[in-house]
C-alpha cells in the first residue's frame, strides 16, 4: 500500500502540533518530556519540528497525557488555527 503525499494542510497541522507540544513543555526539557512520555526523544524533536506531521495516536496521547493536555483540548486547538490551550 502506497500512501499519499501529505496535503499542505496536513503538513500545517503537523507544525502546530509540534508547536502546541512545544508549548504546552514550558520549561521542561525533551528527555524529562521522552522519558514521561515512552516516546523516544527523537521522535518528540521530530513531532516538536514538524518532520512527522501526522504521528500515531498513541504516539500523542502518550505525550498529551505526559504533558497533562486533555486530548479534546489539543484537538481543538489545531482544528481552529490559533486557538490556545488552557494548560
Amino acid at each position: 500500500m502506497v500512501r499519499p503525499p501529505l496535503t499542505p494542510a496536513e503538513r500545517d497541522r503537523g507544525r502546530r502540533l509540534g508547536a502546541l507540544l512545544r508549548t504546552a513543555r514550558g520549561d521542561r526539557s525533551p528527555g524529562e518530556i521522552a522519558a514521561a512520555s515512552g516516546v523516544s526523544l527523537e521522535a518528540l524533536r521530530k513531532i516538536e519540528s514538524g518532520r512527522v506531521p501526522t504521528p500515531a495516536f498513541f504516539t500523542v496521547a502518550a505525550l498529551a497525557r505526559a504533558l497533562d493536555l486533555p486530548l479534546d483540548e489539543l484537538a481543538g486547538a489545531l482544528e481552529g488555527a490559533g486557538t490556545a490551550l488552557s494548560a
